[in-house]
């Protein structure tokens, strides 16, 4: 048993899909979660700022006792993951490589989208990690940054035509070449699973880049002894409209709001 904390961050509130699942498969574990609200979307900056933001975000999180972190926000997994986890000292989980290990399991054309943020999609790291493993996949990858600004406005729902004409216009090239499996390479993006999945029809599999990260850390990590986790919310900027926001992502309540935290001083 170990009962130490797991940390985890996102560059908004998108990392919270990955808590809801963790909340789901590992209730007894104890999280401190960090969004980095005041300098989101991370997904148009340069790769030096990325890895400069996540090291910052990571030494804010190791004032804690904790026994892994999750970087749960594909850009800087995408831009970053290589480089912090040789500077930290407990086990570092990105959300690449467990997507890219789920959709290669589902897959039946060999057809694998890949949609995320701008910085995500030129990294390139979802088809090294995709054809690296099994190079006759046809991996087909496209950028939608209008997305993580949608969902944080909450525009989230069926029936909503900005978000239904947002998705037919990024998604009909996945949809004309055949794709099967469909990753969510941003963890903003399962919110609008069903807009998306509507879109794109019944045989093709989304797979939750966030909720693969987590399956992740629990195969990894040593549980904590039962009993009731406590989850700790801190953010970089408008702590008191973090509730009504966090709520959506996580289908549950949050009470209270986010601790505020100086992130430029680490």
């Amino acid at each position: 048993m170990d009962n130490r904390a797991i940390g985890v961050f996102d560059s908004g509130l998108g990392g919270l899909t990955a808590v809801r699942r963790m909340h789901e498969i590992m209730p007894e574990e104890s999280i401190i979660y960090f969004g980095d609200t005041g300098r989101v979307p991370y997904g148009t900056r340069g790769r030096d700022t990325i890895i400069k933001y996540t090291l910052q975000d990571i030494n804010f999180l190791m004032q804690y006792d904790l026994k892994a972190i999750v970087v749960a926000c594909n850009t800087a997994s995408a831009a970053a993951l290589d480089t912090v986890r040789g500077e930290c000292p407990v086990p570092v989980f990105g959300t690449v490589e467990p997507s890219c290990d789920k959709a290669r399991s589902v897959t039946k054309n060999g057809r694998i989208g890949v949609i995320g943020t701008a910085a995500t999609v030129r990294s390139g790291v979802f088809e090294r990690s995709l054809c690296g493993a099994e190079p006759a996949l046809h991996v087909r990858t496209l950028a939608c940054p209008l997305f993580v600004p949608l969902v944080e406005n909450g525009r989230v729902q069926r029936g909503d035509i900005v978000i239904e004409t947002v998705v037919r216009e990024y998604l009909q090239p996945m949809r004309d070449a055949g794709v099967d499996t469909l990753i969510l390479g941003c963890t903003h993006y399962p919110l609008l699973r069903d807009v998306i999945a509507d879109f794109m029809g019944g045989g093709v599999t989304l797979v939750d880049s966030g909720a693969e990260a987590a399956n992740a850390v629990r195969r990894a990590v040593a549980p904590a002894a039962d009993g009731a986790g406590k989850t700790r919310y801190f953010v970089s900027d408008d702590p008191a409209g973090f509730s009504q926001l966090a709520s959506l992502f996580l289908q549950e309540d949050v009470s209270g709001p986010a601790g505020l935290v100086d992130i430029s001083a680490y």
